[in-house]
């Protein structure tokens, strides 16, 4: 947990690496708060509870954006730990201020490919919660294969989730929620909560995707499915 995110980079997948303008306080936020929040990334798989100092239900959230909603969540849920995966370095550095500002103890957060960070650093069945907010939705067909919520990544997303865990999905495209619900349905390992779309969930602080969508008239769609039972 030293050092600051490498800027090398990466061929293309799920989610990969994007640079962008950092302001000064995230710069900041990068060099002297990395060291103590942030996670490398690498091959061994690490035990989750030595990472948080604790053993507590863990909530992994995929693509935070600029932190603030999943900021929001770990401070509502002290007794619970979050880990959070994002690829934008500007979205880390402003979350790693969030946590400073807010005293956090129960987050720590990752730059790096989601899919690696699966296979590699999160180990099986150690998930309470896994949540993914508003991610890209690729929306010109051509590139649908590119949208994260595919079968394969579903299943692999069912061997890190324990047995009546959850996935939470949400997005503000309806075609993209078509799509998830679809691939939801194609999935034995998890059997959903609602019939359909779920009701946002009150813990769920909106996001400014979700704020920015209802400014511009867009539907926002909830989906909560349940890992089956061994």
């Amino acid at each position: 947990m030293t050092g600051s995110p490498p800027k090398h980079h990466r061929p293309i997948r799920s989610f990969v690496r994007r640079e962008g303008r950092l302001t000064a306080g995230q710069q900041r936020a990068l060099d002297t708060l990395w060291p103590r929040f942030g996670i490398e990334y690498s091959e061994k798989m690490p035990n989750l509870a030595s990472i948080f100092g604790r053993s507590a239900p863990i909530t992994l959230e995929i693509g935070f954006g600029n932190g603030e909603s999943l900021a929001a969540m770990a401070q509502a849920a002290p007794e619970r730990d979050f880990l959070g995966i994002e690829v934008h370095r500007p979205g880390v550095g402003h979350l790693l201020q969030r946590i400073e500002a807010l005293g956090l103890t129960n987050l720590r957060v990752m730059c790096h490919d989601a899919v690696e960070v699966l296979k590699h650093r999160i180990p099986p069945g150690s998930l309470d919660t896994v949540q993914i907010f508003f991610p890209d939705p690729w929306h010109k067909k051509r590139h649908h294969k590119r949208r994260i919520i595919q079968p394969a990544f579903v299943a692999l997303l069912a061997t890190r989730i324990r047995p009546g865990g959850t996935l939470h999905l949400a997005t503000d495209w309806e075609d993209y929620a078509q799509h998830m619900l679809e691939v939801m349905r194609g999935s034995g390992a998890f059997r959903n909560t609602a019939e359909g779309f779920a009701p946002r969930p009150a813990h769920r602080p909106p996001t400014r995707f979700e704020q920015r969508g209802q400014r511009l008239g867009h539907g926002v769609w909830d989906i909560v499915v349940e890992k089956c039972e061994l």
